[in-house]
């Protein structure tokens, strides 16, 4: 059994707690300063440091030692955590050992590892979000544009110079009202749908006094929004959907 001195009065007692369960388990594992620097990667100068209450061991520290000694890792590493924030300063990392680089990476390359994971995924996001507005600022200006404004064109349709465009002529025939851009009866329109029967359903949402945005024949968010809203005052099953019923 270790002949331990005494530690610093001035010690935090939760610190404290650890280093002595830590002197614990190496006495119970029967181990020497050196035979911890071997079979650790830490050198004896850092034990002796923290055994001696002077520095506060890395994580990966006091999980050798629980390993070693035979000891619950789960409550030794929630001794360390709660001395980790006592103290407030970051735990000492030495390098490892000659011949050792290959198997634990260094402190500065897993940093920069971490930030650099970091950066990419808030340009991702912000890439995401810069999309999201632009989008939705573009179906705003849609909607502030006159009825007559180019339809935007899904993939293979004509160029912008090109398209067709859509106006609203309410008429009532045979009982049923059309306005001018498609007399379908069987089409089904879901968002991301686009063509003149698009633009049929928009015209006719705006004169049943709902709102789908512009009328350029593409079904997006406000379109979606219009067609939810009818079918909610009509009572039909609300799923955003134009198909028979609707």
């Amino acid at each position: 059994m270790s002949r331990w001195k005494g530690l610093p009065e001035e010690l935090d007692p939760r610190v404290r707690q650890l280093v002595v369960r830590l002197r614990r388990v190496k006495d119970h594992g029967g181990l020497s300063l050196r035979q911890l620097a071997a079979k650790t990667g830490y050198s004896t100068s850092s034990w002796e440091r923290y055994l001696s209450g002077r520095c506060l061991p890395p994580r990966e520290a006091v999980e050798a030692m629980a390993r070693l000694g035979g000891d619950d890792p789960t409550r030794l590493l929630a001794l360390y955590e709660v001395a980790a924030e006592a103290s407030g300063t970051a735990a000492e990392r030495p390098g490892p050992p000659a011949g050792a680089e290959s198997s634990r990476p260094h402190g500065r390359a897993l940093r920069v590892t971490l930030v650099a994971g970091s950066v990419a995924l808030v340009l991702a996001v912000c890439s995401t979000i810069l999309l999201a507005v632009r989008l939705t600022d573009g179906e705003g200006e849609a909607a502030a544009a006159p009825l007559t404004a180019s339809a935007a064109a899904p993939p293979g349709s004509p160029k912008r110079s090109e398209r067709l465009a859509y106006t609203c002529r309410a008429e009532r025939i045979d009982g049923r009202w059309y306005a001018g851009n498609s007399r379908t009866l069987k089409a089904v329109l879901a968002m991301g749908h686009a063509g003149p029967e698009v633009a049929e359903a928009q015209c006719l949402l705006r004169e049943a006094g709902l709102s789908p945005g512009a009328v350029d024949g593409i079904f997006g968010p406000h379109t979606q929004r219009a067609v939810k809203g009818l079918q909610k005052r009509s009572g039909l099953v609300v799923d955003g959907i134009i198909g028979p019923h609707t």
